[in-house]
């Protein structure tokens, strides 16, 4: 491919699609409504009702492609334009139909990208012109994915929304690594919390005073960055400060990273694995049900005795 990156089928390197600054991408997707306005008028009988197309919200799950659900490879497969984030994994990338566009609208470190109503537009945009357009999100789409905000705009606009669920982070690591999110007598609910808030403060953990519940289990997205805070907040609360944890980066990826560890321990052992974003946390008893646990704990007697 050249400067029509837009218009080739998945690279071998898909993290070259994510480096391009996405301007250079938009001239393409301009002549790509043209070309769908186009083939729609001339199609007759199968130019969507109303001459507008349909945006499928799609989870992609935990990164691991074998995860995705038979609806979410169908619709994939079939897609006039996808847009995508960080959080979707090469591996799902490459089910991209060849003749599909993809247009990547993440944020990573240095980078600039898309705002979220930039986002809507491009959606809306696509959808007038009779395209059928995919919003690719990690995980699930209504779990701190944005999906709700992206639905509501363009339903708002008269564009059919479908949602296709996926398998979120909790669900898909957490079974990766043996911890049932409830268990009886151990665990009888199970909480998802941010650790960003909407501004992008430092401290939105104001819900551990609520959450500090010995039996619950509680898992924390997006929260490298806070968790020193919770864990504090959360030990106050009355959270046994050697609550089993884990902390779980690329989870269900080849390139799965984890540390196992008591609460008031896990920031540092974090620290010390220079752990990276996107890395989930779980915490609760149940951890202590995982394989890996035991794993980490004769490990860490190993240590002590040399």
């Amino acid at each position: 491919c050249d400067d029509e990156a837009a218009s080739c089928s998945v690279p071998a390197d898909s993290d070259s699609i994510r480096l391009n600054d996405i301007t250079l991408q938009l001239p393409e997707l301009r002549k790509l409504l043209q070309v769908l306005k186009h083939k729609r008028e001339s199609c007759g009988g199968q130019v969507p009702k109303n001459g507008l197309g349909d945006v499928f919200l799609v989870g992609t799950g935990p990164g691991d492609p074998d995860l995705l659900t038979l609806k979410a490879v169908k619709v994939i497969q079939k897609a006039d334009l996808l847009l995508y984030d960080r959080l979707v994994s090469n591996a799902v990338l490459d089910l991209v139909g060849p003749d599909a566009r993809l247009l990547y609208v993440g944020k990573t470190a240095g980078y600039h990208s898309r705002t979220q109503e930039e986002i809507h537009e491009l959606l809306l945009s696509f959808a007038e012109a009779g395209a059928t357009v995919v919003r690719l999100k990690g995980g699930d789409p209504l779990v701190f994915g944005r999906g709700g905000e992206e639905m509501d705009f363009l339903q708002q606009q008269g564009i059919q929304v479908k949602v296709i669920p996926g398998i979120t982070a909790a669900s898909g690591i957490s079974a990766e690594l043996g911890i049932p999110l409830t268990h009886r007598g151990i665990a009888n609910s199970v909480r998802f919390l941010t650790g960003h808030s909407r501004k992008g403060g430092t401290d939105p953990l104001f819900v551990a005073e609520n959450a500090a519940d010995p039996d619950s289990t509680l898992v924390v997205y997006m929260g490298l960055s806070t968790l020193p805070s919770l864990a504090q907040k959360l030990i106050h609360h009355g959270l046994p400060p050697d609550t089993p944890a884990t902390a779980v980066e690329r989870g269900t990826t080849p390139q799965q990273r984890m540390v196992f560890a008591e609460l008031k321990d896990l920031a540092d052992k974090i620290k010390t694995a220079e752990l990276v974003s996107p890395t989930l946390i779980i915490i609760g008893k149940v951890v202590a049900l995982s394989p890996f646990w035991l794993q980490s704990l004769t490990e860490a007697s190993r240590l002590v005795e040399v």
